[in-house]
């Protein structure tokens, strides 16, 4: 599985957890304020690893570590960082930091136990994300349980990874990952209708890539609907067109 594909979910709980957070007012003043310092190196190095800045975000994250290295926060976000730069030794080396810091923070649970999932220790993964959907303080469900599906997709699992979506789109209707899921397992399932009606989904929180356009594509021509073929094959050629889907287009035209 591509991790590009996956940022937004990656991403998303990490965002929430480190803006909406907050400085301790226990301890000494100078306590407070390396922990102030930390966290603001946090929030940016999150946010510059968010808009894809990695050197940028390499360099606040360590200075957060620097500042407070048992910040299980900032141990969770170094892990994605890592990850992000393929060194997936250190990555899972500070995943397990911050589980080991904070075994009960769900962002954790949910970042580590995906990244177990891309790298095949399926057992572990579902443990963890399964744990992370289950906690009651978890406000944020369908990131664990989107991750759940992407899991059991990797397992070719299609049924379970749809239960999973589902679950997602219950708690958060307009969940961008989970309707493009959606999309291609309906389109799979020959439900055509409903693929189309999960893009509409998709479509009013985000906007096309080269999957969604690919899946539209291939949908409307099992409709029989050559004006809406055509359309969506002109825009992921437009769009993307260095992408392995704009290739299979080419391929499927000339059948």
């Amino acid at each position: 599985m591509s991790l590009n594909k996956y940022c937004s979910v990656i991403l998303a709980g990490l965002l929430s957890l480190v803006v909406a957070g907050c400085v301790s007012t226990s301890g000494a003043k100078d306590s407070k304020s390396r922990e102030e310092k930390a966290l603001l190196n946090l929030q940016m190095g999150v946010r510059y690893l968010d808009l894809g800045m990695l050197n940028v975000a390499k360099e606040k994250l360590e200075i957060a570590y620097e500042l407070d290295s048992r910040n299980a926060d900032v141990l969770n976000a170094l892990a994605v960082l890592h990850e992000r730069l393929k060194q997936y030794d250190k990555a899972r080396y500070y995943y397990q930091e911050a589980m080991d810091l904070n075994p009960d923070e769900a962002s954790v649970k949910n970042n580590y136990g995906r990244f177990l999932c891309e790298h095949g220790n399926y057992s572990e993964a579902m443990e963890l994300l399964n744990q992370a959907a289950q906690m009651p303080l978890n406000s944020r469900k369908w990131l664990p349980l989107t991750n759940l599906g992407l899991c059991y997709l990797s397992q070719n699992q299609q049924q379970q990874a749809e239960t999973e979506f589902r679950k997602a789109l219950q708690l958060q209707p307009n969940y961008a990952p989970a309707l493009m899921e959606m999309q291609q397992i309906s389109y799979e399932q020959r439900n055509y209708l409903s693929a189309r009606a999960f893009l509409e989904r998709y479509l009013s929180v985000a906007q096309h890539t080269p999957q969604t356009l690919w899946v539209a594509f291939q949908t409307e021509r099992a409709l029989g609907n050559r004006e809406l073929t055509e359309k969506y094959r002109q825009e992921l050629l437009r769009l993307f067109p260095a992408s392995e889907q704009a290739q299979q287009i080419r391929t499927a035209i000339n059948r």
